[in-house]
């Protein structure tokens, strides 16, 4: 047996390939090759830092595009269920309206039955909104506001139109009055004749143009252009499409915040600036409507509408509004509380006879023309109705207009 030379044995690492040289820094690792000389050390199997910065910036905005889109959707949904869910009550708000307007139809046919009020005055059930209603064997004697109706609630208002003066009436008496009310307001003269005209020319049927008024020829030429009514207000916001017509002299100027006008720019024949106030701080709007048998009632009327009269000044529209507040005593009719009739006016010493009888012709003290507000509620979700009622008699109380806002 031949036995091999020993310098024929080597290790085994010996005849395992030997590993290439690497370039000047690098050397090997168990676990890959690392740079030692600078300090920096890249692993195989561990990503570099800035790729792990970049993935969590990704994460955290796709994160916060999801919250966002999410938060959106769940919004748009709150507003559609709610949408839908307003217009299954649309059916039910309107009934509830109506349902209003009818009972205030009830309360102002039974104010006639109290034989112990021939008159209609601010302090009984229809205006107050409570109180007992005619005599007690009535079907409700007490009125209710609010009432519950099914799933929603119903609550009313009612105001008589009677308070102020027709703005509708005949131009020989709106040539007088629409002047008073202007002067009463501050409007100087000057100011107040192409107003007063400018509003008859809306009112009357032809085309002929009033002194200093406006006809269908003057509004064509504003942006935008349209004609003159030539009839009867239906609305009195129509004022303030008349030629003339001023926020301050419609709102009144305690209700605006306008930039000064007349009100404070008036000036004397010198030139110089005169801050004169109002004698009033109400608007037309508070003066005059639109619907109206035509007299005023002496038991609701203000005392800037009593001023509207002619031979009132301000001492009696303040007598007559004071002569009027009070309870009525049964023993002695007629001396306390709200006017019967046109002629107690003579029970208080400060109105002279003359003016009593000469505001029978325009004054009354019962109202036939109201307007009831009525507000609806299902589920917290509300709209206001509006109805001008007409009433003739107990049995003939008519619905005149309805609307909503």
């Amino acid at each position: 047996m031949k036995i091999p030379h020993a310098s024929f044995h080597r290790p085994a690492a010996a005849i395992t390939p030997r590993a290439r040289p690497l370039p000047f820094g690098f050397r090997h690792s168990a676990f890959g090759v690392r740079l030692s000389a600078f300090g920096f050390r890249r692993s195989a199997f561990a990503p570099r830092r800035s790729e792990r910065g970049i993935a969590l910036i990704i994460v955290m905005i796709s994160i916060v595009v999801l919250t966002i889109l999410a938060a959106g959707f769940a919004y748009s949904m709150k507003v559609e269920t709610k949408l839908a869910r307003n217009a299954n009550s649309e059916a039910e708000l309107e009934w509830l309206g109506r349902s209003g307007v009818e009972y205030a139809r009830w309360v102002l046919a039974n104010s006639l039955l109290d034989p112990t009020q021939p008159y209609d005055s601010l302090d009984q059930p229809w205006a107050t909104g409570s109180g007992w209603l005619g005599p007690t064997n009535n079907p409700i004697a007490e009125v209710q506001n609010p009432f519950t109706l099914g799933r929603g609630t119903v609550s009313w208002k009612i105001v008589d139109l009677e308070r102020k003066y027709s703005i509708n009436a005949p131009e020989q008496v709106l040539q007088q009055v629409l002047p008073q009310a202007l002067t009463l307001m501050g409007v100087a003269p000057g100011d107040a004749t192409p107003l007063v005209n400018s509003v008859l020319d809306w009112i009357d049927p032809d085309d002929q143009t009033h002194v200093q008024g406006a006809e269908t020829e003057y509004y064509q030429g504003l942006t935008p252009p349209y004609v003159a009514k030539n009839g009867p207000i239906d609305d009195i916001s129509e004022l303030l499409l008349i030629k003339g017509m001023l926020p301050e002299i419609y709102y009144g100027i305690s209700a605006t915040n306008f930039q000064p006008s007349y009100y404070s720019q008036q000036r004397d024949r010198f030139g110089r600036q005169q801050n004169v106030l109002p004698a009033v701080s109400v608007g037309l709007v508070d003066l005059f409507t639109p619907l109206s048998d035509g007299k005023i009632n002496l038991n609701t009327a203000s005392a800037e509408v009593l001023q509207l009269l002619p031979g009132v000044d301000p001492i009696i529209a303040e007598a007559i509004v004071s002569g009027r507040a009070g309870e009525p005593d049964l023993s002695a009719p007629g001396m306390l509380g709200p006017y019967r009739n046109v002629n107690e006016l003579s029970r208080m010493p400060n109105i002279p006879r003359e003016i009593v009888q000469q505001l029978a012709q325009y004054c009354d003290t019962r109202s036939k023309t109201f307007q009831v507000q009525v507000d609806a509620d299902v589920g917290g979700y509300k709209r206001t109705f509006y109805a001008v009622l007409g009433r003739n008699n107990q049995r003939d109380v008519q619905i005149l207009s309805f609307y909503w806002k």
